[in-house]
């Protein structure tokens, strides 16, 4: 009996794992013709229209595709009108892009014709107008280094940073559960220093980053220092700005 349940679980796997197959092979063929119906994808794949559709019903459930009607240049057929199918936009970015190869490309021919020192500069410059937003985002915080980190960390989830801000005894904590940059910043740690520089000047305090996630840290948390709010788990207060 317990060599059946593993025979019939290694089954499943299996045909999950074939399933997965099938639906990125779909999902590679929509991208490189911009839409085809459940005919033409199954005809490609050598599967049949029946077969094809019951993975396109699962991306449609998923909104990773949208329908189309097709468009006939003849008199239209008997039945149904037939339905392409094309990626969403939420599909197309789960496809990998070369934004990060393209920007560690360039930093590395700054750094070799400018040094550490122009990479800095360059790294100053790109956070300069996400200092700006953010500081017209906090002008209304007052001088509260921890209600500014508060307001700071609704600017930065706005901005696509996923932040929040808690009051800890020490101080405060900015955590920030998505970087842009994290694959760049792995090996130009400038980017880092520049947007800890940036969250300094916007709290008004001196702050120290405990973790990145570019270094491999599942948050990019920076700690503010001020006088301690509680010693207690109850007595501590969260602000969530990325839910």
């Amino acid at each position: 009996m317990k060599n059946e349940v593993l025979i019939g679980s290694g089954a499943v796997a299996a045909a999950s794992a074939s399933d997965g197959r099938t639906r990125d092979r779909v999902a590679q063929l929509l991208l490189e013709r911009g839409a085809a119906t459940a005919a033409e994808l199954g005809a490609q794949l050598g599967l049949s229209p029946a077969a094809i559709r019951k993975h396109l019903d699962a991306m449609l459930a998923e909104r990773l595709v949208e329908t189309r009607e097709v468009r006939h240049q003849g008199p239209r057929g008997r039945g149904r009108p037939a339905k392409a199918f094309v990626l969403t936009a939420a599909a197309r970015e789960s496809f990998p892009h070369f934004y990060d190869g393209i920007a560690t490309a360039a930093l590395r021919w700054i750094a070799q014709r400018g040094g550490p020192e122009a990479v800095s500069e360059f790294a100053s410059a790109q956070v300069a107008a996400l200092e700006e937003r953010c500081r017209q985002a906090i002008c209304e915080a007052g001088d509260d280094p921890i209600k500014r980190a508060e307001a700071l960390a609704e600017a930065l989830t706005a901005e696509g940073y996923a932040a929040n801000a808690t009051t800890i005894a020490s101080g405060g904590q900015l955590c920030q559960h998505h970087c842009p940059v994290a694959h760049v910043a792995a090996e130009f740690p400038q980017l880092c220093d520049a947007e800890t520089e940036v969250i300094s000047r916007l709290i008004g305090t001196h702050v120290q980053r405990l973790a990145t996630i570019a270094h491999g840290d599942g948050v990019c948390t920076t700690h503010i220092p001020g006088p301690a709010r509680g010693t207690t788990k109850s007595n501590a207060t969260t602000v969530r700005t990325d839910t």
